[in-house]
C-alpha cells in the first residue's frame, strides 16, 4: 500500500472529533467530497458533515476492509459501524479516491446502498421501502 493511501486509511480508520484538525494533510483544500446524502467541495463542508457525524452518532468507527490503488487513485471498501439512539447500525460501502501532485485526496466519493442500509430501517418509510424491495425482486 501506497503512503499517500495508508495515511487516507488511518485517517478514517482512527477519525475522532479532535482528529479533524488533520484534515488537510490528507485532502487537498478544494476536495470535492460526495456520498448518497452530500456533494460538496472544500475541507470546511467536509469538516461539518464529518463534525455532524459526531454530534448526532454514538460511537462511529470506520474498518477499512480492503484496499484496491493504481497509480491514479484507490478504492476503499469499508464498514462504519455506530449506534443511533442506542441501536447498532454498519454502513458497507466503498470509496472511490483520486490524488493531487502532492498526494491529497482531491476527490473523494462514496457509494453506498442508502435505501436498504438507512431508509428500510427508518420506522415510517422502512416498510415502504422493503415492500418495493419485495415487489422488484420478483
Amino acid at each position: 500500500m501506497s503512503p499517500r493511501v495508508a495515511r487516507v486509511r488511518a485517517f478514517w480508520e482512527g477519525l475522532s472529533a479532535e482528529g479533524l484538525a488533520r484534515l488537510g494533510d490528507v485532502y487537498a483544500a478544494d476536495v470535492h467530497f460526495r456520498d448518497p446524502f452530500n456533494d460538496v467541495r472544500g475541507h470546511e463542508p467536509l469538516r461539518a458533515i464529518l463534525a455532524g457525524m459526531f454530534e448526532h452518532l454514538e460511537a462511529p468507527r470506520f474498518l477499512v476492509l480492503e484496499v484496491i490503488e493504481d497509480g491514479e487513485g484507490a478504492v476503499l471498501v469499508w464498514d462504519f459501524d455506530f449506534r443511533r439512539r442506542g441501536e447498532a447500525w454498519r454502513i458497507h460501502g466503498v470509496s472511490v479516491l483520486r490524488f493531487d501532485s502532492d498526494g491529497r485526496v482531491a476527490s473523494h466519493v462514496d457509494y453506498w446502498d442508502a435505501a436498504s442500509q438507512v431508509y428500510a430501517r427508518l420506522p415510517v418509510i422502512g416498510p415502504v421501502i422493503r415492500w418495493l424491495g419485495r415487489r422488484f425482486a420478483g
